[in-house]
């Protein structure tokens, strides 16, 4: 939190004085009422004291007093406002290694189901794109808001429907700028803010320089959020004997951090869509600084009814 006029809050110097003269005069008037007072006559006199209520009032006041300082010093917080537009390439690995079943019922099988929760999860005005990638990479789904298409296309994802082998990371990031460069919105001065979001289980193995592909994404101002999803002993069944695919995520890593994106691990279903939840939120979601004095003003008047009611209420009158 920040105040956009914190001189302002000098003024609770003065509210601190009240309170403290406050004290003073309850203390000298309690000395006064000791000393001047016949006790036994007062308890059968008025034996129901307000005791503590007594004092409700003036706290609710100065408490009153303190917000309305707060409010008046303008102060400002950061808050989640929704992205009108935004265009999100979600890039799958469908290599070989996906088929390890340390992820019920096998990686891509987990991947496609949380991908289908994350597309819903997204603002139906942004333009959702799917890239497939294994030792290359292709565009399945192009950029729009036609969610039937997509969730069609992310059942359409499976093993080696790139046609190479491989995990071609590099590739899929390409591919992905350029399905996003392509798009056009209609009406648009400008593009909307785009992101890519991008699953594998491995090292890049063939095509370009993941580190060269991201540098490409840097200049166009796109983050690249990656996913590492799989677990150290995961292999897969080829010629009737297991071969370990074990998760590999220290390209995926490097690539998030030279594009500023996120870096998340995933080893299980519910791990995925975890993450997918927190990508969604950071994509469909941007911090903005907003003015919240009307929040300590809002307080600050309740506190004054609640005074003033309390007041009515045991004494009859307005504090």
């Amino acid at each position: 939190m920040s105040w956009e006029s914190p001189e302002r809050l000098l003024l609770l110097l003065g509210v601190l004085g009240l309170a403290v003269w406050y004290v003073f005069l309850q203390r000298r008037r309690s000395r006064y009422a000791v000393r001047f007072t016949n006790l036994r006559l007062l308890d059968r006199v008025a034996p129901d004291r307000p005791g503590w209520r007594r004092h409700l009032p003036a706290g609710l006041f100065l408490a009153m007093l303190a917000l309305l300082v707060l409010g008046f010093a303008r102060p400002q917080a950061e808050v989640r406002v929704p992205r009108e537009r935004a265009t999100v390439i979600l890039a799958v690995d469908v290599s070989t290694s996906m088929l390890a079943s340390d992820v019920e019922p096998d990686r891509l099988a987990a991947a496609k189901s949380a991908a289908h929760r994350f597309v819903d999860s997204l603002p139906d005005e942004f333009n959702v794109g799917l890239v497939a990638f294994a030792g290359s990479a292709a565009v399945l789904v192009p950029p729009g808001t036609d969610r039937t298409a997509l969730h069609a296309g992310i059942r359409r994802l499976a093993e080696g429907s790139t046609g190479v082998q491989g995990t071609a990371i590099g590739e899929a990031i390409g591919t992905s700028l350029e399905a996003i460069r392509t798009f056009d919105v209609p009406g648009a001065q400008e593009p909307p803010p785009a992101r890519i979001v991008l699953l594998s289980d491995g090292a890049n193995t063939s095509g370009r320089d993941p580190i060269s592909a991201a540098e490409e994404a840097v200049q166009d101002g796109v983050p690249v959020h990656t996913i590492s999803f799989g677990t150290p002993s995961g292999y897969v069944a080829r010629g009737g004997r297991p071969i370990r695919v074990p998760v590999d995520g220290q390209t995926l890593r490097a690539v998030a951090e030279q594009t500023k994106g996120g870096y998340h691990e995933a080893g299980s279903s519910d791990e995925l869509r975890a993450v997918y939840e927190d990508i969604g939120t950071s994509v469909g979601y941007r911090l903005e600084k907003q003015d919240i004095s009307a929040r300590f003003i809002g307080f600050g008047l309740v506190l004054a009814l609640a005074a003033a009611g309390g007041s009515m209420l045991w004494f009859s009158r307005l504090p």
